[in-house]
């Protein structure tokens, strides 16, 4: 009896210890997202596109209103702490990597003719071309999977007040939300069934609604543009894209420098940043070494500089304008070399692959 008594003692003491460590599973899951509902803005915001367009305001509310505010769009739209590092090497290493480049070979392949006349008529280089397409989707492997408009009115309406630029970030938002309206009626496309990035972008070129509407060009000669399908059309949409921001067909991206030690001196030199604002000859006159074809260039050169972590030399180059046509894709220097770079070693391994024997 004595013995019996000692197990269920036992048992409960190894319940209560059970029940008050913590739990090791899998946390909660996060509650479901709610609609926006029929706050001010969006009402006012649906009601002013409907009169400028003669669509129908309530049932334009009514969709609005359904949209999901989504918590992880407005985790993701906020930038990286103030003070953390950026590493070049390792943001590099993201996308010129194996499976990558094999993507890029076999996307080139499939392409080829479509490449080579985008280059031909806009001046874009093939490999640039490339790049872009790489970096931004994996050649069409990781399009997205937002639903555009639950993102979009989410950024439009319920924008991080955190965020430094929230003010002007949420107004270029309601623009796109509206410009992405219209791509849809223009298109015949569901709105609500629309997926791509947690910012809105679309398709294999990530084109905002406004870049689709204003840049993309039907490159297939099928009568209507399509972005998330057509190869073709993704190609010479990127092409025209960079010639309307002013692609300068044979020039460079950029050349190798080396800067003055003086702190004082390449401070003022990485001022502009990715805005071409120095000739050559001012390089020269502040102490900076151009490379040769750097000293030969004709035109304004920005002095660009990358970070490699906390503890590594940065990587520190000149850009041109051409560097500046492909940062207005994305407005950062690490996004535009990796495209650069990515294209740069998909058009090298296609001249070492060896075509099937016949």
């Amino acid at each position: 009896m004595k013995s019996r008594f000692l197990i269920l003692l036992a048992g409960l003491l190894l319940a209560l210890c059970a029940q008050a460590r913590p739990h090791r599973g899998k946390p909660p899951a996060p509650p479901p997202p709610l609609p926006l509902g029929a706050r001010p803005a969006l009402v006012a915001f649906a009601d002013e596109l409907a009169a400028a367009q003669n669509w129908d305001a309530p049932l334009l509310r009514e969709q609005l209103s359904q949209a999901l505010d989504l918590p992880r769009v407005r985790q993701l739209i906020l930038p990286a702490a103030v003070g953390t590092t950026k590493n070049w090497t390792a943001y590099r290493d993201r996308f010129i990597e194996p499976k990558r480049l094999a993507a890029g070979l076999a996307f080139w392949a499939d392409n080829e003719a479509a490449l080579a006349r985008a280059e031909s008529q806009y001046g874009v280089p093939a490999e640039i071309v490339i790049g872009i397409i790489g970096v931004e989707t994996f050649y069409g492997r990781v399009t997205g999977g937002f639903k555009v408009l639950d993102a979009l009115a989410t950024l439009a309406f319920d924008f991080p007040a955190e965020h430094p630029r929230a003010a002007d970030r949420q107004a270029f938002f309601r623009s796109e939300l509206a410009e992405f309206l219209r791509l849809c009626r223009e298109n015949g496309l569901d709105a609500t069934d629309v997926r791509g990035s947690y910012a809105g972008a679309l398709g294999l070129p990530q084109f905002m609604p406004g870049s689709w509407r204003k840049h993309a060009v039907d490159f297939d000669g099928d009568g209507h543009v399509d972005l998330m399908a057509s190869p073709a059309d993704a190609i010479g949409s990127v092409a025209h894209y960079l010639a309307e921001y002013g692609w300068k067909p044979g020039e460079a991206t950029h050349y190798s420098v080396r800067l003055p030690a003086d702190p004082v001196t390449r401070r003022r030199l990485l001022v502009p940043d990715i805005k071409p604002s120095f000739t050559a000859a001012d390089l020269l006159e502040a102490g900076a070494r151009p490379s040769e074809a750097a000293r030969d260039h004709v035109g304004p050169l920005a002095v660009i500089e990358l970070q490699n972590g906390p503890k590594k030399p940065t990587t520190v180059l000149l850009g041109t304008e051409n560097f500046w046509v492909v940062t207005r894709y994305n407005w950062s220097a690490y996004y535009a070399l990796a495209v650069i770079e990515l294209g740069q070693a998909v058009a090298r391994a296609r001249t070492t692959v060896r075509p099937p024997a016949q």
